[in-house]
């Protein structure tokens, strides 16, 4: 305590020099209670302190330092993803600046930290790309660094030991064992290593050598000066061991020793003693422990809270430049969020204008197509009522005829005929002869009677329109034509609608033969099949690939359309020899 009053006076009188001074002054309390007291909120919170000077002088080394100092604590307080946070911070900090032999041994440090957080977190790949670093840095440096390199090789072991890497952990534990003088020099240490090397054969299956070494770290541990603590690992490693090959009394003995030397200190070595004893026991004794260990486990789980919370706290205390610095942070965070935003809204604004004059296109195109229609519905509509008054006219004509003129000729020929009762030969002759010109007379009226009273094709009306459509593309886009229909097609049977449809189709593929198929020739044709109006379309051009051309809006148009009146398409075409579109439209 002594020491610490004086540190505290170094601090009030460094006031009165610099900010440097006192921020080394707080580093030093916290590195003194960290290392030499059980008091880690107090470290923390000289660690804070010092960190917020460090950061006010911009001195990038002291504060990584000081992170350091606030990771090991972290780690020892089970707050892995703190500790981590803080390494990669002073890591951060330490990247910019040139390497010398304190800046790198930081850095192994440092690594190695994070190292043992990765291993507590069972994230061993990562644990041991962290120490292999830790290990590499410490192998630059000046000087004679074993003993920080026998700790890297340690760390490594014990993390591929945990990994299940029994081979390669057994490898660096024997790489430290080899040095004969460790056993004199750290007997301490070599004790450790000792037991867990013994401790990697018995998790490895390979007994032979057990219980020796168990005893052998344990009598080294037993003989130092500061015995007791060092070996409740080990006799931990004895009990387990002595309990996998039945020998329950062993095992407890050794499982008590442990259990009695960790109350001292009431920490994870406790805690596992009491799971240990609690696996050894059998009955009540057994529920005992464990009930002993939940209590304490909770107990210990809950000071980890309690720590962290302070913790928390300490960092809550912000000094005037991170105030400023977080300001600035968020001033510069709304003008680059007011930028996007501007950004996106002219964007979106853009879409909309666009999308808008897109609509307006669409429903020009659509209102269009809909007049269009009703253009053609107008044409069909009054192209019958043409063909209604011209077949009357010739109903009224063929009557006048045959009632009229017809009539008159036959009573002409009956007098005639009457006449011819005269016995003069050239009376006879004379009437003979008119009497057969009334005749052809007769006939040729009766004849034309016919064919004017005779039933026009019904709707021929439709075909006219077609015959118009074809004639006229094909002035237009320079085609020699050919159009052959059925007169049996009754097109007053079928709806307007498919002959919108087929007129349109007609139409596309017309437009598609001048603008791909560099045709000189088309053939159009309707044929009645199975009750069903057939559509071909045959032109002489280059051919295309059917499977490529699918995509087209022609083709994609004329499906929609067949697809509308329930038809059905088949194209066939060839290269250099042309192409035939077969439409089948169900007159029903």
């Amino acid at each position: 305590m002594k020491k610490i009053d004086s540190l505290k006076q170094f601090v009030i009188s460094a006031k009165e020099q610099d900010s440097s001074s006192i921020a080394e002054a707080h580093y030093i309390i916290a590195e003194y209670y960290r290392k030499a007291t059980p008091l880690t909120d107090s470290a923390f919170y000289y660690y804070h302190k010092a960190e917020k000077i460090f950061k006010q002088l911009n001195t990038n080394y002291q504060l990584a330092l000081t992170l350091y100092g606030v990771a090991v604590i972290q780690k020892n307080e089970k707050d892995f993803i703190g500790s981590e946070v803080s390494c990669v911070e002073a890591l951060s900090l330490l990247d910019p600046i040139k390497e010398t032999d304190d800046i790198i041994n930081l850095k192994s440090y440092i690594y190695n930290n994070l190292g043992i957080v990765f291993k507590e977190l069972e994230q061993y790949d990562e644990s041991i790309k962290y120490h292999k670093k830790s290990f590499q840095l410490k192998e630059k440096l000046k000087g004679d660094n074993k003993e920080t390199i026998d700790i890297s090789k340690i760390n490594l072991a014990n993390t591929y030991k945990n990994a299940q890497q029994f081979d390669l952990a057994l490898n660096y534990y024997n790489q430290v064992l080899d040095n004969k003088k460790l056993i004199n020099e750290r007997p301490g240490f070599y004790a450790l290593v000792l037991d867990n090397y013994a401790h990697t054969l018995y998790l490895s299956k390979k007994h032979k050598k057990l219980p020796g070494l168990y005893f052998k770290a344990l009598k080294i541990s037993d003989s130092i000066s500061y015995k007791g603590y060092n070996s409740i690992v080990i006799n931990q490693h004895l009990a387990e061991y002595y309990n996998d090959k039945g020998n329950k009394e062993l095992a407890k003995y050794y499982a008590y020793i442990a259990k009695d030397i960790s109350e001292k200190y009431h920490n994870d070595d406790l805690l596992k003693s009491l799971l240990l004893l609690s696996k050894i026991e059998e009955g009540e004794m057994s529920a005992k422990h464990l009930k002993s260990y939940i209590k304490l486990n909770d107990s210990l789980q809950k000071n980890e809270r309690t720590i962290r919370n302070k913790f928390a706290r300490i960092r809550f205390e912000t000094s005037q430049i991170e105030e400023e610095n977080v300001q600035i942070a968020k001033e510069r965070t709304w003008f680059l969020i007011i930028s996007l935003v501007l950004i996106i809204a002219s964007f979106l604004l853009y879409l909309v204008i666009t999308q808008r004059n897109k609509n307006k296109e669409l429903q020009f195109i659509q209102e269009q197509q809909e007049t269009n229609e009703e253009i053609y519905n107008l044409m069909l509509s009054q192209n019958e009522k043409i063909e209604e008054a011209r077949t009357l006219e010739k109903k009224r004509i063929s009557q006048e005829l045959h009632d009229g003129v017809l009539g008159r000729l036959f009573g002409t020929r009956l007098s005639l005929d009457s006449l011819n009762m005269s016995s003069s030969a050239d009376a006879i002759k004379t009437r003979n002869q008119y009497i057969k010109e009334l005749k052809n007379i007769e006939d040729d009226i009766r004849k034309v009677s016919h064919e004017l009273n005779a039933d026009f094709v019904a709707g021929s009306g439709f075909i006219d329109i077609i015959k118009t459509l074809v004639e006229a593309l094909a002035t237009v886009y320079n085609l020699s034509y050919k159009l052959e229909y059925d007169d049996i097609i009754n097109w007053e049977d079928i709806s307007n609608k498919k002959k919108i449809h087929i007129y349109r189709i007609i139409q596309e593929a017309l437009h598609n033969i001048y603008k791909h198929a560099q045709a000189t020739s088309v053939i159009v044709s309707f044929e009645l099949k199975k009750n069903a109006i057939w559509l071909a379309l045959i032109d002489n051009g280059i051919g295309f690939d059917i499977n490529k051309a699918k995509s087209g809006i022609g083709l994609k148009n004329m499906n929609s359309r067949i697809k509308e009146i329930n038809g059905i398409i088949n194209i066939k075409s060839e290269k250099e020899i042309g192409t035939t579109v077969m439409i089948q439209v169900p007159i029903t």
